[in-house]
């Protein structure tokens, strides 16, 4: 039987907002007194309820920067929540965190362009994880690295599948060859702000030098250690 959910929010990846995020780091660093026009200029809105001190971004998905803003900052971790879960809680068998939780995913699935099913199975989200890696999958030119089912960074919630992708520096020396900088990594990640009980279906973007390099494809406990030092902050 399909494990349930209570909810899922969510708004699909494209291989343009892929390609958007992907090429932040890359972009120039903007002046202070010069983001609320960047800003405006891209059709962006600043959010604060959803994730705190965050950005909607064009295409409807909402981007949090460890930098605050994520523009020309190849040092800073940043991540894409394209989908909210609201997990079943074997600890709550009364529903008694629903009153408030409900009503924060109603304002995820109110979010223009957005969708949500209620209730709602960890299938549904393994879909709409599967549909993001494709246009990860389209925009690289390249499936996943490493794909793992873990629970690693989640607070509350099952198991659903990372994967992992290293990428190279968008603008490499002429003569240097492309060398691994930063990790995409798509998958479920704590929701910190109803303290871990919900989860963000996310892509983020980390250098890689956030933890040690890449583990093998067979040692699962480092590949969550891993994952959770570069999405977490």
């Amino acid at each position: 039987m399909p494990e349930p959910v209570h909810a899922l929010a969510h708004r699909p990846l494209t291989p343009q907002a892929v390609a958007e995020f992907v090429g932040l780091p890359a972009e120039p660093q903007i002046p202070e007194d010069a983001v609320e026009e960047a800003v405006r200029k891209r059709g962006w809105s600043w959010e604060h309820e959803l994730v705190c001190d965050a950005l909607t971004t064009g295409h409807g998905h909402v981007l949090c920067s460890e930098a605050y803003v994520p523009f020309g900052r190849p040092d800073a971790r940043s991540f894409l929540v394209f989908g909210e879960v609201y997990p079943d809680d074997p600890h709550d068998e009364e529903m008694s965190n629903g009153p408030w939780l409900f009503p924060c995913m109603d304002d995820w699935q109110n979010q223009p362009g957005w969708s949500g099913a209620r209730p709602a199975t960890v299938e549904d989200c393994e879909e709409a994880l599967a549909r993001a890696a494709q246009a990860v999958t389209a925009h690289l030119g390249r499936a996943p690295e490493r794909t793992l089912v873990s629970d690693a960074a989640v607070v509350t919630g099952p198991a659903m599948t990372h994967r992992i992708w290293r990428i190279p520096a968008l603008t490499p020396g002429p003569d240097s060859a492309p060398t691994p900088t930063h990790a995409l990594i798509l998958g479920p990640h704590a929701d910190n702000g109803p303290y871990g009980y919900l989860t963000h279906l996310q892509l983020s973007c980390a250098p890689l030098s956030c933890g040690p390099d890449l583990p093998p494809a067979q040692d699962e406990t480092a590949l969550a250690a891993w994952i959770a030092a570069h999405v977490d902050w």
